[in-house]
């Protein structure tokens, strides 16, 4: 395994499994066969690419009298003597050429057209709880669009009822230039795929934390609230319970949006971390459904339509349905539940000596904000209370850290087994494997909210392993 100097981060997989085993995993589940398949394929994906870090696992070390004398610090080095750069030629900035492995990985295997149609945000390199705009994680159904906001519309309209009633008084057509002259909103929100941590369900270990949790990142995301836009055209709130959202894009991604709990806290957002959407995050208009699973959140937005009952359309009918062990698909199953991930150490790093550390990591519930984090070393027998760092918002990810020592020869040499399990302001505790497997089975893709463990070996590096 290759090692940066620093300590920076190893190797991770680009593609990892085909069209065609994805499609007969989405239809049968994972078995044996199956999940050979998939170990293979990691492995031979393993050397393809590097993922970029930040030294979060080098050793924390006292100054000793060599670093004192380090010539590094004793000499001016020649940028302290000479002119610097001018001002950004592009007129937009980019990130240091040091941290060009911190990016966003494909996996071509995770699609159903030509084109790589996910990427991955690297959460083990990330700080604080706000994914940078270029490193957010992409779900596409049918491409990306760069949209020329001159010519989109959003038109928002109400249907009838069983017995022709109207559910809306009219229906209206805004321009982006109406809707950012409407009041607007900015609040922080996670957004995480529901298929993320899909692999994991049949026993696979994915080889690092971008590739187990990365379909999830966190940003504020500025717009008009919902419920200002189906105020201005009358909707009937007794009888009009469901709301169809339509994208733009080339699979008119459709979803069906349960308004008792939209009204509350859903956005029609144009920004996103202080500047205009990026395309491939639904430029010029998206939805923003907080705690509710990333499919619903249509990008390319282009249509609103209040009913009295769900839509059923292709794409929660079809997929993003619950495989349970019975066969049956349960669908409408759209809150992501409280759930949690050490980001650092975690698979794919290495511990280079023994000594602190300080775990850390996030969690986050699509039904309130996070009420404790704990964590535990040695696979769940004991826990520890995590700290929280502020802020803690509802539907938001939260940063937790735990100062740790590593000892390699500790406890007979028996490897850590790293966990985290999130308590969120319902109650609810993220469930260890066992649990989740009792009632959910192995068959499913979606809503995987288990306790994901890493092992650290005696010579550092971490690994993924299940632990039930």
């Amino acid at each position: 395994m290759d090692v940066f100097s620093n300590g920076q981060l190893k190797k991770a997989p680009e593609a990892f499994i085909s069209p065609a085993l994805s499609q007969d995993i989405i239809k049968n589940g994972i078995d044996d066969t199956r999940r050979g398949f998939l170990r293979q394929s990691f492995l031979a994906a393993a050397g393809t690419a590097l993922a970029g870090a930040s030294g979060h696992a080098a050793a924390q070390t006292k100054p000793t009298a060599a670093a004192l004398g380090d010539p590094a610090i004793l000499n001016l080095p020649e940028h302290s003597k000479t002119l610097g750069m001018p001002v950004a030629s592009d007129g937009y900035g980019s990130p240091s050429k040091h941290e060009k492995n911190l990016q966003r990985r494909e996996s071509p295997g995770l699609t159903r057209v030509g084109a790589a149609s996910v990427s991955f945000a690297p959460l083990q390199a990330l700080f604080g709880i706000i994914t940078p705009n270029g490193l957010h994680f992409e779900r596409h159904h049918q491409g990306w669009f760069d949209i020329d906001p001159a010519g989109h519309r959003l038109m928002v309209h109400g249907d009838t009822d069983s017995k022709g009633a109207a559910l809306a008084k009219k229906s209206l057509i805004f321009t982006m230039d109406d809707l950012m002259r409407l009041p607007s909103v900015s609040k922080m929100h996670f957004i995480e795929c529901g298929a993320n941590t899909g692999m994991e369900w049949g026993n696979v270990a994915v080889p690092t934390v971008q590739y187990t949790h990365g379909m999830l990142s966190c940003c504020e995301y500025t717009g008009v609230p919902l419920k200002l836009l189906l105020d201005m055209i009358g909707v009937d709130y007794k009888r009009g319970k469901y709301m169809l959202a339509e994208g733009a894009d080339g699979s008119s991604m459709t979803r069906t949006i349960n308004l008792d709990s939209a009204l509350n806290d859903t956005i029609v957002a144009w920004g996103m971390n202080g500047e205009m959407l990026r395309p491939e995050n639904g430029y010029p208009l998206r939805l923003v459904v907080p705690g509710v699973q990333g499919v619903s959140w249509v990008k390319y937005l282009r249509r609103l339509k209040v009913s009295d009952k769900p839509f059923d359309t292709k794409d929660e009918v079809i997929h993003y349905v619950d495989m349970m062990p019975d066969g049956v698909s349960r669908q409408y199953t759209s809150i992501q539940e409280c759930k949690s991930v050490i980001t650092s150490p975690s698979g794919g790093q290495q511990l280079l000596a023994a000594g602190h550390y300080t775990i850390t990591g996030l969690a986050w519930s699509g039904r309130g904000a996070i009420k404790a984090v704990d964590v535990s070393v040695d696979g769940g027998i004991t826990w520890q209370r995590a700290r929280l760092e502020t802020p803690v918002l509802d539907k938001c990810l939260t940063r937790f850290n735990l100062p740790w020592v590593w000892d390699p020869a500790a406890n007979n040499g028996k490897p850590p087994l790293l966990q985290s399990r999130a308590i969120d302001t319902t109650g609810y505790v993220q469930p260890k494997y066992g649990q989740l497997r009792a009632v959910r089975g192995t068959r499913s893709i979606y809503h995987n909210n288990a306790i994901q463990t890493w092992r650290i070996n005696v010579n550092g590096e971490v690994e993924n392993v299940h632990v039930a």
